[in-house]
């Protein structure tokens, strides 16, 4: 029993490694139960239980994160610089409650953008510290996933979609959201959104060249990228319009 033991311990302390059982498992259980509650949602529920339902999610994901930080800081070993919830994704799980209970189109029009370019790199390049079955590892899948299966749910369910200058308006509250993390860096010596230094794991952001020039060729690479995540909308939108 000791030595089985004993035999876990590398595999609680490792870093996530890419394209492994650890990666790719929770990714294939969240996009089932995803678009199962989507589904069921949708030929189910009215609209009501459609609301409740989503918002029920939001609310759980965002104590998921809130308890995380909270048993983080109970260790003794919490880390301002590091570890308060200011990557755009712990933040959105956080604040997704308020989307879910007002379900504002102007909310909606930021959070597609935000939440697909964000949760897509995310899941398939993780930045994982220590893998299954801590604490950071459920939280980690918890909120991308989550993020992921919510805007889809506004998109399939309430009948959601961005238009054309959506793209610019999530751009802009992003560069808002920037210029905040500039500030918040500066005065705590910390490195989020990874501003001042790109991810320990692999990332998109190692095929950009190293710090300052990865942050210029992303901005420089958001607007055909948001087109990019727009395309599909528009598609459909257009199709629809056709059809008509």
């Amino acid at each position: 029993m000791i030595t089985l033991m004993l035999s876990m311990v590398p595999l609680v302390l490792e870093r996530v490694v890419i394209g492994s059982v650890e990666h790719w498992m929770p990714v294939l259980i969240g996009l089932l139960l995803g678009s199962g509650l989507i589904v069921y949602a949708r030929q189910k529920l009215n609209k009501q239980q459609q609301e409740f339902l989503i918002h029920v999610l939001a609310v759980g994901m965002s104590l998921t994160v809130i308890s995380f930080h909270l048993h983080q800081y109970s260790l003794g070993t919490y880390n301002i610089q590091n570890d308060l919830p200011l990557y755009l994704c712990s933040l959105l799980a956080i604040l997704m409650p308020v989307f879910t209970h007002f379900r504002k189109y102007w909310m909606y029009e930021i959070l597609v953008f935000w939440i697909i370019a964000g949760t897509v790199q995310a899941i398939i390049t993780p930045d994982i510290a220590t893998g299954f079955p801590t604490f950071n590892y459920f939280r980690y899948w918890a909120v991308h996933l989550g993020l992921l299966t919510i805007i889809f749910y506004a998109t399939l369910v309430f009948k959601m979609a961005p238009n054309f200058k959506s793209i610019f308006k999530s751009i802009f509250a992003l560069q808002v959201y920037v210029v905040l993390m500039v500030v918040t860096n500066y005065l705590l010596n910390a490195n989020y959104f990874y501003l001042n230094e790109k991810p320990k794991s692999a990332s998109l952001l190692d095929y950009f060249g190293e710090w300052p020039l990865y942050i210029i060729v992303v901005q420089l690479i958001l607007i055909p990228y948001f087109l990019i995540i727009y395309l599909p909308f528009y598609l459909v939108q257009r199709r629809s319009k056709t059809k008509k």
